[in-house]
């Protein structure tokens, strides 16, 4: 299918490690990177597989203190297996001339194929092909076939196939420091002469993990016991013109798991009852192509492309299995180590493209969220203040997992960390819990679970309002921005700065929002709640009344990222780009020259700008109107074209969100933005980090930039909104999504004409509303609408 490939051609060492991340196969379970099977973990390769939300935690010494750090565990590795004609040294495109070497990543189908020709001297040569996946069908399962092809000669080929235990977490060079050796007590052995088993426990959450591989082969096998290694070794006889064929079944448990007794039996008797390699990859085939037809998208030309493979990584990483999970949005997905594995605020970006498609997906990572409510309100107790305060990084029970210290590679010093203040976490959750429940009509949810995150959340904001007598307003003191560079002011000796735009605003939403359930939940049900979280009439009051006086700051006309942020002073962006090059993480170089990025108007990212990308036009002057202020479109022309200047783009966010906005804004300059946020992890723009893990937030932004950004899309009162603005670089493309119980709503938009498709069913008509009208779409009828100019 064209289009529907990623490919790479020769080897290159260099390029390795950022390969393997773009060519990890999952399944929403676990997650391995497109290391080759032949080749160990070094500073080229780096083949680690990480199971969703098995962490583990190791106290390291840094800098003359003992840090704790929580991790995303490497497990052992599943892939190893080697080859080497009998007598010669083993093969792998580091130690032998490689004739060919050619790497394609099947998007539809969900496979890894390789193929090598290995030049072994006197005009011979052995042509290695291999074909791997994570089975999308039975999560606990991963298959690799291999063929070996002689060209030129006859012989004994010596293949030998491993599960290796003795892994650590090391694939990211600033982390090395730390200890990275999560696994203890590995033991191997075996249940047949095909089938080896490999078990294992992480060495503090005592997580236990079961491995088991079938080798199938025609030849006899032999087994090896290397703690922690399983080894199985075969002999095959190849001849020109024949191929040997060697397939490699795994099967992988951990103790987390639901409905087992032990992982290591769950394992071994999943990997022996498992079917051949032909109907393995039959039912993995289905079960992907039922995903794509979920997830439809026609999007034309390379966009089109790179759209299919974010999409096909935010699948991998959070499929349908992970309904069953009690896990979060890995930041960086189950693809590297980078960020440690934990959850930020990524689902903002991620869960309003999977509510419209995989709602059961939303509600599993906002139940990630709701059992952790009570960690959260510890967390705001311990600060002295009532309600909900969620970690800025989140692992697996809650805590905050934030560093205290993190390592400038720059300038070879950890600096103290205060990123922790990003409070505005909790709105973001408050956020996608509001909007999974407005796209799915999930009332159960919002009643319920939902409904006391948000009042916990909106609480915490209401009591973390002073109020200023001189302003006459409410401030919220003592936060960090989405911005990140700025965590004090000049010459502060504590951290924090007050009055942060984007975290009084939608601290403000959240307080009307929760307002708002508290008027439309059904009696018996507040009266619950109210009687749960001790809720007293005078709360709702305050709640009212800081949601309409929160301060937010101007200068010059325009909002200010925070105050006094105006006050600051001006950087020599084109002497320092002129300097450095690349300037995206200004905050590195300017600590490298002793200096510090909290003297200037500089911004890592939106951050003021994110106002415009979680609400539209309308929206967003709704809330200041509530708060008593008037931003027009002029003032938010200037705000964009003041922050558009002053901002380095230091995170893979920060290209997706000024494309969204200027879409609206400034629509010349919209597709450049675009364009970055396409190309972040393929082109790793960020300068090595992809290699580390992708940057699933901004995957997952990319394709609801189609999906709700350029069409407006907004699911709100009841109804499908939609404002489309044409981009003249897409303005032809379409998408399916599923919506208040309609499976398969098609939506395209074709140079002014908008057509809807709803599929036939027993549910209710769906209200599409336009600037200028609104629409009842019948299920089974299809509308052709003609957008105004």
């Amino acid at each position: 299918m064209t289009g529907w490939s990623w490919t790479y051609e020769g080897y290159a060492p260099a390029d390795e490690r950022l390969r393997e991340s773009l060519c990890t196969l999952g399944n929403g379970y676990f997650a391995t990177r497109g290391a080759l099977p032949e080749c160990a973990a070094d500073d080229v390769h780096y083949p680690g597989t990480y199971v969703a939300g098995c962490y583990n935690r190791l106290t390291s010494p840094v800098a003359g203190r003992q840090v704790e750090n929580e991790d995303m565990v490497n497990v052992p590795n599943w892939l190893p297996l080697r080859f080497r004609p009998a007598g010669g040294s083993w093969l792998s495109p580091d130690t032998a001339p490689v004739l060919d070497h050619h790497v394609r990543l099947v998007l539809c189908s969900g496979l890894l194929d390789r193929r090598t020709r290995f030049d072994i001297g006197k005009g011979r040569a052995l042509v290695v092909h291999q074909q791997r996946l994570a089975h999308m069908a039975d999560p606990h399962l991963a298959v690799m076939r291999t063929e070996f092809t002689p060209e030129g000669w006859s012989g004994t080929l010596e293949v030998e196939a491993a599960l290796e235990g003795g892994v650590s977490n090391a694939g990211v060079s600033r982390y090395r420091d730390l200890d990275g050796h999560h696994l203890t007590h590995g033991h191997t052995g075996d249940a047949a002469p095909d089938v080896v088993w490999l078990r294992c426990r992480t060495r503090t959450s005592d997580i236990r993990i079961g491995m088991a591989s079938r080798l199938t082969a025609d030849a006899p096998i032999e087994v090896r016991h290397q703690d922690p290694r399983a080894v199985q070794r075969v002999r095959l006889e190849l001849a020109p013109g024949r191929t040997a064929v060697v397939d490699k079944t795994v099967a992988l448990h951990t103790s987390r798991d639901p409905a087992i007794s032990d992982p290591l039996y769950a394992a071994v008797a999943r990997v022996r009852r498992a079917p051949g390699y032909d109907d393995l990859l039959e039912a993995h085939l289905t079960a992907w192509d039922q995903l794509w037809r979920r997830a439809d998208l026609d999007v034309p030309g390379e966009s089109g492309r790179i759209l299919r493979l974010h999409l096909f990584h935010v699948l991998q990483t959070l499929s349908p299995h992970t309904a069953d999970l009690d896990v979060g949005v890995p930041a960086r997905g189950l693809h590297g180590e980078a960020y440690r594995g934990h959850v930020f605020w990524d689902e903002l970006f991620v869960l309003p493209y999977l509510n419209l498609h995989f709602p059961e997906v939303s509600r599993a990572l906002l139940r990630y969220r709701h059992r952790r409510l009570e960690q959260a309100c510890t967390a705001a107790r311990d600060v002295g203040r009532r309600g909900a305060l969620y970690p800025w990084q989140s692992g697996s029970d809650g805590r905050e997992e934030t560093q205290q210290v993190h390592l400038n590679p720059r300038s070879g010093r950890w600096l103290p960390d205060h990123s922790r203040l990003q409070h505005h976490v909790g709105s973001a959750i408050a956020y996608n819990v509001w909007q999974y429940c407005q796209a799915s009509d999930d009332a159960e949810f919002l009643h319920t679970k939902g409904a006391e995150m948000l009042l916990q959340i909106a609480r915490f904001w209401a009591d973390s309002a002073v109020w200023d007598e001189q302003l006459g307003r409410h401030r919220i003191r003592g936060v960090v921005g989405p911005d990140e560079y700025h965590e004090a002011y000049p010459g502060a000796t504590a951290p924090g700065l007050d009055d942060n735009a984007y975290t009084n605003v939608t601290a403000a939403w959240v307080l009307a929002r929760a307002l708002e359930l508290l008027d439309v939940l059904p009696e018996p049900r507040r009266r619950e709640l109210v009687e749960r979280i001790g809720l007293d009439g005078g709360e709702r009051e305050q709640w009212e009344d800081v949601s309409r006086t929160l301060h937010v700051p101007f200068h010059e006309g325009v909002i200010s990222q925070f105050a006094g942020y105006g006050d600051l002073a001006e950087l020599d962006w084109d002497g320092y780009r002129e300097r450095y090059g690349d300037i995206r993480r200004l905050d590195r170089i300017l600590e490298a020259e002793g200096d510090t990025v909290n003297r200037y108007q500089a911004s890592k990212q939106a951050d003021v700008l994110m106002l415009g990308y979680l609400f539209s036009p309308a929206e967003l002057q709704g809330l200041f109107r509530r708060l008593g202020l008037r931003l027009d479109d002029e003032t938010w022309q200037r705000t964009v074209d003041y922050y558009l200047h002053r901002t380095s783009h230091g995170s893979t966010l920060s290209g997706l969100v000024h494309g969204w906005v200027l879409a609206r804004a400034r629509r010349a300059e919209a597709w450049k933005f675009c364009q970055e946020a396409l190309q972040g992890d393929i082109a790793d723009i960020q300068g090595g980090t992809t290699a580390e893990g992708i940057h699933l937030g901004a995957m997952a932004g990319t394709l609801d930039l189609v999906q709700r950004g350029l069409p407006g899309l907004e699911t709100r009162e009841g109804a499908l909104w939609l404002d489309p603005v044409p981009l003249p670089e897409l303005s032809s493309y379409g998408f399916s999504l599923r919506y208040q119980g309609h499976w398969g709503v098609r939506l395209r938009l074709e140079r002014g004409l908008l057509e809807i498709a709803v599929p036939s069913s027993d549910a209710s008509p769906i209200d599409v509303r336009l600037p200028d009208r609104a629409v009842s779409l019948e299920p089974g009828e299809t509308g052709r609408l003609l957008l105004a100019d």
